[in-house]
């Protein structure tokens, strides 16, 4: 982590709609969403996820949404690529990853 200057910053839109950065720092590290959702699911303290990976757990009482008027919304990842250029097999299956759309899970 010291060649990007740290561990990620969680990001956080006020109620107003003013973008925050914040350094967070613990005892725990975890460099997934989902080992970060574990974690917090065994009770090691807050994670930072998205929605999407946490809604079972929210759903069935095991995690409780904290901060929720701070969440920004991510409208999704975006790529740009020359679609005339005979792409690599192993671009081709990044892109079409890229295109999932399925549930996402964590480890329960």
């Amino acid at each position: 982590m010291s060649s990007s200057g740290g561990t990620l910053r969680w990001e956080f839109r006020s109620p107003e709609g003013r973008d925050i950065s914040l350094r967070v720092e613990g005892q725990a590290t975890f460099n997934t969403s989902g080992a970060a959702l574990t974690g917090a699911v065994d009770g090691l303290g807050l994670a930072w996820t998205p929605q999407e990976l946490a809604a079972p757990f929210l759903a069935d009482g095991r995690l409780i949404e904290v901060l929720a008027d701070w969440c920004p919304f991510y409208e999704g990842y975006h790529l740009y690529y020359p679609s005339r250029k005979q792409n690599s097999p192993a671009f081709s299956a990044f892109i079409e990853a890229m295109r999932f759309r399925g549930p996402l899970r964590a480890r329960e």
